[in-house]
């Protein structure tokens, strides 16, 4: 079980999974156990498929005596009111069916949280596989940025951090320790010596050893909780369907009277056929299906325009008779991302256009900044820049816009120097670092020292610290 390798040694987690750290697998032993726990996969079951959520759009009792109603029609020659009753029909069934197929996509998107490749130790040497062959007992090499292919015991790291914001809300960075042995049970977010499926590296580096693999991780276990959800009709449905069934109950007892009266009094099946589908098409309000339908619509793309998604219509209603929605920790539902908004030292203050969405368009000041505040200014930024793991990346949006990869406060750091034209890039370049203190909660401080350039140290180059 997954629950008891946080609580074995570094060599205690290798001799169960029968792996070295050195050398990691045989390519044969990757072959046997590729066989035995299959791809390392996030597998969809139970998901609808189109036709499946078609006909939940056209098994309605209502849809199902229009539908009988057309056909009766067609039967009879009367074509353009078969045609009508059907027109009907399908427009229901589109606007529900296009609805409900574009929101199905939870199972999309926590496949997308997977890697492409990866960098393993295997047979002594170091190779770049795809993420869905690893097996468990691979030893896998992470740096900053690299999204966790499946779940691990670390084995090694240096400063190493992992932002687990996707998988249990929290949006500050766990740091993982190899030497950590935990003789009781722990919750999720305190197991400092696992790494999961789905998180990101966002600072330092380290290795660690596959334990659990695809829909065995603890984000395959959230997809099969997922998947596993029993669907309840809401209210609406409910009603509907109790209207449904009394209509169709009233307009076929009708149907059946007149039917028979109609028969008795010497008048022919034919036009007592088409009177009885008369009738039925009458009793049945078969504009508020599509009238509902429409209003359910048109609530879903207003809600969409603010970035809620609707996976089924009748849930707009229900949530329509909401007061209070209590949500999770950020992270979880928010971007887990920082951004700086004020800059504010010795008495001066400049203030940041705040922008909803990064990466930044545009990396320059946002108003006017006197030329007198600039050199305090650019101090505090160029400090935050140097003191700082982050790493500045271009976009290819062709806008020239950037994002930063590290710890949320240290990025937003890096990006607010870049608005100003300081470029850790750069600064790193002409500030070498040279020695650092990571950051602990002591001091509650980093630290780094930097090699001051030749031109400006004269001759008596040194170091300077950047806190």
């Amino acid at each position: 079980m997954s629950d008891a390798w946080y609580q074995q040694t570094v060599s205690q987690t290798l001799e169960k999974l029968g792996s070295e750290a050195k050398t990691g697998l045989s390519d044969a032993e990757v072959l046997n156990r590729q066989q035995k726990y299959g791809l390392n996969e996030l597998v969809e079951r139970g998901g609808r498929t189109r036709w499946q959520i078609l006909v939940e759009q056209l098994s309605g009792i209502l849809t199902l005596i229009l539908v009988g109603a057309a056909l009766i029609s067609l039967f009879l020659g009367e074509y353009i009111d078969a045609v009508v009753i059907l027109a009907i029909v399908v427009l229901n069934a589109a606007l529900g069916f296009f609805q409900e197929y574009k929101a199905e996509q939870s199972m999309a998107a926590l496949k997308r949280m997977a890697v492409p490749t990866v960098r393993v130790r295997r047979q002594g040497g170091i190779q770049e596989i795809s993420a869905n062959q690893l097996v468990p007992g691979d030893i896998v090499i992470l740096e900053t940025g690299n999204v966790v292919p499946a779940d691990g015991r670390v084995l090694e790291g240096v400063n190493l951090r992992a932002q687990e914001a996707a998988l249990t809300g929290e949006s500050e960075a766990v740091d993982k320790e190899a030497s950590l042995i935990f003789e009781t049970e722990r919750a999720l977010g305190d197991r400092r010596n696992m790494l999961f499926m789905g998180t990101v590296i966002n600072y330092g580096h380290g290795e660690m050893v596959v334990t659990e693999t695809g829909m065995s991780t603890e984000l395959g276990n959230i997809a099969d909780l997922i998947q596993s959800v029993k669907e309840e009709k809401t209210p609406l449905q409910q009603r509907l369907d109790r209207l449904g069934k009394w209509l169709a109950i009233a307009a076929l007892v009708i149907v059946a009277v007149v039917f028979l009266l109609g028969i008795l009094q010497g008048n022919s099946i034919e036009i007592m056929l088409l009177t009885a589908v008369s009738l039925a098409v009458a009793a049945i309000p078969e504009a508020m299906t599509a009238v509902v339908t429409i209003a359910l619509s048109l609530g879903a793309q207003r809600m969409l325009k603010r970035k809620a998604l609707i996976r089924k219509l009748p849930a707009v209603e229900t949530l329509g008779s909401v007061n209070i929605i209590c949500s999770d920790k950020t992270g979880t539902l928010t971007q887990n991302r920082m951004t700086v908004t004020v800059l504010d030292i010795a008495n001066q203050r400049v203030d940041l256009e705040q922008r909803p969405d990064d990466p930044r368009p545009a990396l320059r000041p946002v108003q006017p900044v006197s030329m007198s505040v600039l050199p305090t200014i650019d101090l505090l930024l160029l400090s935050g820049a140097l003191c700082n793991d982050a790493i500045l990346v271009k976009v290819a949006d062709g806008k020239g816009s950037y994002h930063a990869i590290g710890d949320p406060t240290e990025g937003a750091l890096v990006l607010a120097a870049a608005e100003f034209g300081i470029h850790k890039d750069d600064l790193d370049a002409a500030f070498p670092r040279v020695a650092e203190l990571p950051f602990d909660s002591v001091r509650k401080r980093m630290t780094t020292v930097h090699r001051i350039p030749q031109s400006r140290a004269g001759s008596n180059p040194g170091c300077r610290p950047q806190n």
